[in-house]
């Protein structure tokens, strides 16, 4: 059984950083796109970064620049280092795994909570 298991998420002041890791287990982590998304209370679900498997990323232009994605294929991680944070980065963090083009290949974790306080 697929799983991908967050973790990192907790309460930090505006300004402050956070790395979040996903581990994921049950998959060729290495072929996988991996991607990390949020949703913030009443809005949908969206895509802050992702990073294919041969380490390409793309970012949401609201984290460019204060975002960084990076995957451990040796040890099945992707991660998320947050800095800069702002309360509108407050939201669920998901970590998504895709196995490109085969949408039946589509996995999630169960999130993980950050906050930033102003």
């Amino acid at each position: 059984q697929v799983q991908l298991v967050e973790s990192g998420g907790g309460l930090v002041q505006a300004g402050g950083s956070l790395r979040l890791s996903c581990a994921a287990s049950e998959i060729t982590f290495s072929i996988y796109t991996m991607g990390w998304y949020r949703q913030a209370p009443g809005k949908q679900r969206e895509l802050m970064a992702s990073i294919t498997s041969s380490g390409n990323t793309n970012y949401a232009e609201s984290v460019k620049g204060r975002f960084t994605i990076s995957r451990d294929n040796a040890k099945n991680t992707v991660f998320l280092q947050m800095n800069t944070l702002k309360p509108e980065d407050t939201a669920v963090y998901y970590c998504n795994a895709r196995r490109i083009p085969f949408s039946i290949y589509n996995y999630w974790g169960q999130g993980t909570q950050v906050t930033v306080s102003s």
